[in-house]
């Protein structure tokens, strides 16, 4: 047995995060369907703004502050109320070790995004997975597992990895229903996919109660995942919290600069989401079409299908067969989804190869 230091024992719960793969088991490079990036790539100003950046050798500005009043600017909410992160992944593990610790419960839906489980055990809290509702969270579900000893309740919305959403009224009725002490973080990696219609009310609500953080990311519409730069809203005193135990320097140079850039590029996010929903429609209508087959298409709202295979055709093989096509898409057995598939939305040429693969699979084992 080894005399070295010996981890808190709430760490050797943690099952480490699995990134999406670009590569198959033969070290073929794959498209890369598996991480909901932008297919578009980056804004032309952001990747201008890379190159304008601060040199390396100087630190960044540790409290982002041209980032959060661009921010600011755009969503009108006061730079004091915003906080910068390696990516929202930073702020919603800061978040819990924030405001849980050993003994307290982190509370999120059953197929929730998975970094909500290892946040919750970083800190030692207990994390606890309320039922869905075929696939999507449930209201009720999440109000009847709060305790006492409830401290976090997670929320994505849209959902990772099933693409489900919850409208503002939802939204709204599981914040009024939960105890004023407890942190309500609403999850909204992939917000600026929605229509104009579809807000849930999320920044709102930050805005007036003192126990809502909102979080965003630069990773997905904006085509920055390769930089990590997050953000989040809430109450001055979340945020003062945050700001104190958040890395100080956690947004480099580049980051900064191509993260203000981008946002003030919004004809490339509407470019990305008109995209984004034409192709969505057309994949999800390929996939309906193969229900024959045992194939479904959870409805989603993100930039991403969760696809069910309930036939013959079993996910594992449908991940070989793709793999083979030269695709990579998610399988996520680890998160109690092992006959699913998660599968990015691509190009119209991608999605109509793998729309293409799946049925002469599907017709194959028929």
């Amino acid at each position: 047995m080894s005399d070295g230091p010996t981890p808190k024992p709430w760490i050797e719960g943690i099952h480490a995060y699995v990134p999406g793969k670009a590569r198959a088991a033969d070290g073929r490079e794959l498209v890369k369907l598996s991480a909901n990036e932008n297919p578009l790539g980056t804004s032309p100003a952001a990747l201008a703004a890379l190159t304008q950046a601060a040199p390396p050798a100087r630190y960044p500005d540790p409290d982002a502050g041209a980032l959060r009043e661009g921010i600011g600017a755009l969503h009108g909410i006061d730079p004091v109320r915003i906080v910068c992160g390696t990516g929202s992944d930073e702020l919603l593990n800061l978040a819990t070790q924030g405001y849980a610790g050993p003994g307290d419960e982190v509370l999120f839906t059953r197929y929730s995004f998975a970094v909500y489980d290892i946040a919750a055990r970083r800190c030692g809290a207990v994390p606890v997975e309320a039922p869905d509702a075929d696939y999507g969270a449930d209201v009720d579900a999440l109000l009847a597992a709060v305790t006492e000893r409830t401290r976090v309740v997670f929320l994505a919305n849209p959902n990772n990895p099933t693409g489900s959403f919850l409208p503002g009224s939802e939204v709204a009725r599981l914040h009024a229903g939960l105890p004023r002490d407890v942190l309500f973080v609403l999850d909204q990696a992939y917000a600026e996919y929605l229509a104009p219609e579809d807000d849930d009310g999320g920044l709102a609500l930050a805005a007036r109660h003192d126990n809502v953080l909102v979080t965003r990311t630069f990773s997905k519409i904006y085509g920055l995942a390769g930089e990590r730069v997050g953000w989040a809203t809430g109450a001055p005193g979340i945020v003062d919290t945050l700001n104190r135990i958040r890395g100080p320097f956690n947004v480099t140079n580049h980051g900064q600069a191509a993260a203000l850039a981008a946002l003030g590029d919004q004809r490339f996010v509407e470019r990305s989401r008109d995209h984004n929903k034409a192709e969505l429609a057309r994949f999800s209508d390929a996939i309906g079409a193969l229900g024959n087959h045992g194939l479904r298409a959870l409805p989603s709202k993100g930039n991403f299908v969760l696809v069910l295979f309930e036939g013959a055709l079993a996910a594992a093989a449908a991940l070989d067969g793709l793999a083979d096509a030269g695709f990579a898409v998610r399988h996520l057995p680890g998160q109690g989804l092992p006959r699913a598939l998660r599968i990015t939305i691509g190009t119209r040429e991608q999605m109509d190869a793998v729309a293409q693969t799946l049925r002469a699979m599907a017709e194959a084992v028929r």
